[in-house]
């Protein structure tokens, strides 16, 4: 299974990646784990570059974040409700959540968008408040890029770190990935079918 992941990741190409951390921060259950750190074992396998991939996958994170940056400041809160009570459960977000979000981006400042982006919970959530606030969307962009950066380099050497175990314990590398894939999919599934407004 890690197999056919990473040489996914490294079929896709640089575009592939790009694409992926676009969906991924549109809509779940898809984790930035999974696919940055599969392409950091493909760096350290010699089929994929640090840089290009790092460019890539925090456009994709960037561009993902800011159509719900645009959601939020074209929509307000008015016309953003009646989407989240109707989407919320596809997208495994609450009305409550939106709330909570923004009570913690008024409470905190614009630079949570670049602290957010090492949050697995929040990171995307963020920008629906920042959206909502009417923050400058070169403002934004600029934290959310810089914050993407980051994040995705760790998980870039994260991976590159994982790809010397991964031969020499392929079936434990093999199972932690597929796992960790496994396992997103299923939380996702569990709060779709336990979705309560």
């Amino acid at each position: 299974m890690a197999d056919w992941i990473v040489h996914l990741i490294e079929q896709g190409g640089y575009w592939g990646i790009a694409l992926l951390m676009f969906i991924e921060n549109v809509f779940p259950p898809i984790p930035s784990e999974l696919i940055m750190g599969a392409g950091g074992i493909a760096v350290a396998r010699g089929t994929m570059e640090v840089w290009p991939l790092l460019i890539a996958g925090t456009l994709g994170s960037t561009l993902g974040n800011y159509l719900w940056f645009l959601v939020g400041d074209r929509l307000g809160y008015h016309r953003l409700e009646p989407f989240v009570h109707r989407w919320g459960r596809w997208l495994t977000m609450r009305w409550s959540d939106v709330e909570n979000a923004s009570n913690f981006f008024q409470r905190h400042g614009q630079w949570v968008v670049f602290v957010m982006r090492f949050s697995p919970f929040l990171r995307t959530m963020i920008s629906l408040p920042a959206g909502l606030s009417h923050m400058k969307h070169w403002k934004f962009l600029a934290f959310t890029f810089a914050g993407a950066a980051v994040w995705n380099t760790l998980l870039i050497y994260g991976g590159k770190w994982l790809a010397a175990y991964f031969d020499t314990m392929h079936q434990v590398a093999g199972a932690l990935i597929g796992g960790l894939a496994l396992l997103a999919v299923l939380a996702w599934l569990w709060r779709v079918w336990r979705w309560k407004e």
